[in-house]
């Protein structure tokens, strides 16, 4: 009994950082995208309840990354207070060794990377899915927001036209339009270009532009008009492209068919390899980092050495540091995807074997 008011005891302490880190993390990330994407947005005069909604679909993977990382900060905070306010020195005086504390939060730690690894899964994927789908009503409700920042924008429709937009302009009429259908594994089958137009709704308006046909890739038929509507079916519109690309937001059933075909084909696609390895990999950074947390403050409670708050942030930061930079490197095929994903969890268990040993000698 006094082994669980123990255990009970030491989550109470960090529960309130978990939960007060998450809130953090998740506020930073949603800053970050109102510096980049949401301010232009409204700037550019889309629809705010589009943008909140599409500010609210960011959240579940904010939660996912952003869990591991908040139980990091939550256990060496905790932790270390413990440590500060002799409360481990006294459970020691009760007959409790100082790594009774890997137990509680070792078990925290593997409930954080199961929802992390739940939410990745389930949550994301469907955010991503409906993220796509309010851009999309984002750049039909106003084409102007389409100027954000990017040049050539090419939209797609359901009848497999592509729409390259040269410009948008201030008013959110479109320059310099060119609209392509393909036939399936052939060549172009028509080709429309218009000076300027204007998309509203499912209706593209095109003004002073001209219609080519061809038939075995020849010009069969050339028209050219004033104005004319084009109806288009389901426009595909992403503020930032690299949204339908990334491996990393497919389910795992998913991305791991498409590694398999791949590497079977012998196609080299880094990209693809790594997020593999960072579905298991960034979840189970939750243990490593509470393993780190409470060797730690073992450490610092045999060596009598406090660790601060500025230590504890700097911590937290360098596992951020480390994901981004290895996550890259991955990506373009600098290193293995495996070194890639791994590396940012595994430090944190090597460092904390090596404070285990160090206090161990104390």
């Amino acid at each position: 009994m006094r082994l669980r008011r123990f255990d009970r005891y030491v989550l109470e302490e960090i529960l309130p950082y978990l939960y007060s880190g998450l809130a953090v993390v998740i506020l930073l990330l949603l800053l970050a995208a109102l510096q980049t994407v949401i301010a232009p947005l409204l700037a550019k005069g889309a629809a705010p309840l589009l943008v909140l909604r599409l500010v609210a679909l960011q959240v579940p993977e904010a939660v996912s990354r952003g869990l591991p990382i908040a139980l990091l900060f939550a256990a060496m905070l905790g932790l270390s207070r413990l440590s500060a306010d002799a409360e481990l020195k006294a459970a020691q005086s009760g007959g409790l060794p100082g790594t009774r504390l890997f137990w509680p939060v070792l078990m925290l730690s593997l409930g954080v990377a199961l929802f992390s690894f739940t939410v990745a899964e389930t949550l994301v994927p469907r955010a991503k899915v409906q993220s796509l789908t309010v851009q999309r009503d984002i750049v039909l409700d106003n084409p102007r927001v389409l100027g954000l920042g990017q040049s050539g924008v090419v939209l797609q429709d359901a009848l497999g036209r592509a729409i390259s937009v040269a410009k948008v302009g201030t008013g959110g009429e479109l320059e310099g339009l060119r609209i392509v259908t393909l036939r399936s594994g052939q060549s172009a089958r028509e080709v429309m270009t218009a000076r300027r137009g204007t998309l509203k709704g499912n209706v593209l308006t095109l003004y002073d532009g001209q219609r080519i046909t061809y038939q075995d890739a020849r010009p069969v038929t050339v028209v050219r008009f004033q104005s004319g509507t084009l109806p288009v079916q389901d426009v595909q519109a992403s503020l930032n492209p690299d949204d339908t690309l990334l491996p990393i937001y497919k389910p795992l059933p998913e991305l791991l068919a498409s590694v398999r075909e791949l590497r079977a084909q012998g196609i080299s696609a880094p990209r693809e390899f790594t997020a593999l390895q960072r579905k298991f990999a960034e979840p189970l950074a939750a243990v490593t980092m509470a393993f780190f947390a409470v060797a730690l403050s073992v450490y610092s409670f045999r060596s009598g050495v406090n660790i601060g708050l500025v230590w504890v942030l700097m911590l937290t930061f360098a596992y951020y540091a480390t994901w981004s930079v290895f996550r890259i490197m991955g990506e373009t095929g600098a290193i293995a995807p495996q070194l890639a994903a791994w590396t940012p969890t595994l430090m944190y268990l090597l460092a904390g074997l090596g404070l285990l040993w160090a206090a161990a000698r104390r």
